[in-house]
């Protein structure tokens, strides 16, 4: 990238690794950086994996399955789930399990990213935040702390409207197609097959 596309960049999305963050700031001074809505969200669905792994440990120990193969139904979309598991699902979040307080908390902040303005945002945050960490969820708690020490670096989303969606994307098919291998004796036979699966080509004959 020459020095003139440089100062051309306004903005740029990562994830809240403090070396990314470093290395822009050294070689961009002048762009914003976005932590991007994908990484905040998956932390937060960690932390909520985190109290179901605990409590179903607990809850097993004394004959209680409630929570046995319901890892999807946390982690997944609610508006995702078919009529059958959005049944199951609608007694469990409405439960008193720890659990399903800290999905409460994640499907909240969900909230943040629909707002208009930064700083009713940024209010949006502080009430989320206020029952975080009020929550005696220590995965919850954990996650909160960092989410807030990026804030301002959260806050810019609101100036540019950008994510890596794409990439991450691009990133999943090319993991799958990874996986699916189960390995490649080659760099070049990896790279056909990242062409050929994700280089849009028209397969008609």
């Amino acid at each position: 990238m020459t020095l003139e596309q440089q100062c051309q960049v306004t903005a740029v999305t990562l994830d809240m690794w403090q070396a990314y963050a470093n290395a822009v700031s050294e070689t961009l001074p002048q762009a914003d950086i976005v932590h991007v809505r994908f990484h905040i969200s998956q932390h937060l669905n960690d932390a909520v994996d985190s109290v179901r792994r605990a409590e179903n440990k607990a809850l097993g120990k004394v004959g209680d399955i409630r929570l046995k193969g319901s890892r999807y139904y946390w982690l997944s979309n609610e508006e995702n789930l078919d009529k059958e598991r959005a049944e199951q699902f609608a007694a469990l979040k409405k439960s008193d399990l720890k659990v399903a307080r800290a999905w409460a908390i994640k499907e909240m902040f969900r909230d943040f990213w629909g707002y208009r303005y930064a700083g009713w945002a940024e209010r949006h945050f502080e009430r989320w935040y206020a029952w975080a960490i009020r929550s005696r969820l220590e995965p919850i708690k954990k996650k909160a702390r960092m989410i807030k020490s990026h804030l301002p670096n959260i806050l810019t989303y609101f100036k540019h409207r950008i994510s890596n969606a794409v990439a991450e994307g691009l990133n999943s098919k090319i993991q799958t197609i990874k996986a699916s291998a189960r390995g490649y004796r080659s760099f070049e036979g990896f790279r056909n097959s990242i062409l050929f699966y994700c280089g849009g080509l028209d397969m008609e004959p």
